[in-house]
């Protein structure tokens, strides 16, 4: 493989920024330094001061393969996840059939060789009556189990008390959780209905999926962790009221030990607020639901605190027509990944975050987290994940959109920033403009 050297890059790591240079060989980050000269043969990119950040890692992504490839698939998605500066996802179990044991597990990550754009772990699922497939699977094999303590599709609504409490103590890996209590959602749904019959909205989202349903699932979730001393990530926090439930600081504390709790929110969630369903409606009805301008404020200031650990995406695509059903029909769920991180960014432009922080949200939280082995930082000898960013103006046209779905809930939003190349194991596959080459992704693997 021809080796690459990027000169003159702005690189943001590990809490700091710096000038220099990086030498790409072999598919890793061969050398970090200045004044490194060309090779003969070699090809140089000058970086021209622009922000050389490691590749993001997404750790919940919906690419809907297989079953639901209507919607979106590995390929699609994965190529909408390169464009957008994102060289790795972890894809969630809610597919057709689910993953609720190893062998589907395996069938989905030969689904991905040759076609993901971007390096892949799947997660295995939970249900009620998968318990044994759980306690046999391989940890190495999976970045963690995931667990619905809310709604879900199919057979993965774990509700049955004593099955969740096994899965907690038994679980051979992190324990991921969708928080939102469904008896509490249904009553809300139900009083909902009783009031307005069909004329339900997405405006009283929020309100049908409540702050209280989140609150009580997560703490449900919190007390079996602590119960049984099990590394438990809450997902896609949404409220300000949640908050208080976590532990401030950093993943990896000072002693080198690290939280047994953690907590993520989603780009959605600093972005949007419940103003925004009067324009956008159904194309930002998501769950949990997208909440009030304070949340908003609130777990962007938490990110920036060290209460919320992850920043993802939950990237779910649907299809223009299915979000086009009345309220109630609509499914949930927006497709994120091509414009997440430019979105983060913008955070970053307002003086709310840093891009020290973005990156350590986005990239070396993820990889610190479910133990990634030698991706999300721009170390020597790790793989050359990589995405370089420049800060020029872009609004976003749907014909620009890469997901099979074929919009954006950002569309017509002008970013401050913008994706001007993406390498994903020292291969360049984005340059700014289209797709290049072929798909380089490789299966993730966990030091556990």
């Amino acid at each position: 493989m021809s080796s690459t050297l990027i000169t003159n890059a702005r690189m943001v790591n590990e809490g700091r920024t710096f000038d220099g240079d990086l030498r790409i060989e072999n598919g890793r980050i061969a050398q970090i330094g200045t004044g490194l000269t060309p090779r003969d043969g070699e090809q140089v990119v000058d970086a021209a001061g622009r922000w050389l950040l490691p590749g993001m890692i997404d750790d919940q992504v919906h690419f809907r393969e297989p079953g639901l490839t209507h919607k979106g698939d590995i390929a699609s998605e994965s190529a909408a996840a390169v464009a957008g500066g994102l060289t790795s996802f972890m894809d969630m179990p809610n597919t057709n059939p689910p993953t609720l044991d190893s062998t589907i597990l395996e069938a989905k990550y030969e689904l991905a060789k040759g076609r993901a754009w971007a390096n892949y772990g799947f997660y295995h699922g939970a249900s009620n009556d998968n318990l044994e497939a759980i306690r046999a699977l391989d940890p190495k094999k999976a970045p963690g189990v995931k667990v619905f303590m809310g709604a879900s599709t199919g057979n993965m609504l774990v509700d049955n008390p004593e099955t969740l409490d096994a899965i907690f103590r038994e679980c051979p890996t992190p324990i991921i959780t969708h928080c939102e209590d469904t008896p509490m959602i249904d009553a809300n749904l139900k009083a909902f209905q009783e009031k307005y019959g069909d004329a339900l909205t997405p405006e009283m989202h929020p309100d049908i999926r409540s702050r209280e349903a989140c609150i009580k699932s997560t703490r449900l979730a919190m007390s079996l962790a602590r119960k049984h001393g099990t590394r438990l990530h809450v997902l896609h926090i949404s409220t300000a009221d949640e908050l208080a439930l976590f532990e401030k600081g950093p993943l990896i504390r000072a002693d080198g030990s690290r939280k047994q709790i953690t907590a993520e929110t989603c780009v959605h969630f600093l972005h949007f607020a419940r103003p925004d369903y009067a324009t956008k409606g159904n194309l930002i009805k998501c769950n949990p639901a997208i909440k009030d301008v304070a949340d908003r404020e609130a777990i962007t200031a938490a990110l920036a605190d060290d209460v919320l650990d992850v920043l993802a995406t939950d990237h779910a695509p649907h299809t223009w027509e299915e979000k086009q059903k009345p309220y109630a029909q609509a499914p949930s769920g927006l497709p994120l990944v091509q414009y997440a991180l430019v979105a983060a960014l913008e955070r970053v432009h307002e003086g709310k975050l840093t891009r020290e922080q973005v990156v350590q949200k986005f990239a070396h939280a993820p990889a610190q987290l479910f133990d990634v082995e030698e991706r999300g930082f721009l170390r020597e000898g790790y793989f050359a994940d990589l995405v370089l960013v420049e800060d020029v103006p872009f609004t976003v046209k749907r014909e620009d959109v890469l997901s099979k779905c074929g919009w954006s809930p950002f569309e017509g939003t002008t970013f401050r920033s913008r994706i001007a190349s993406t390498w994903v194991n020292g291969q360049l596959v984005w340059d700014g403009n289209k797709l290049v080459g072929a798909p380089a992704g490789q299966r993730m693997t966990y030091d556990r």
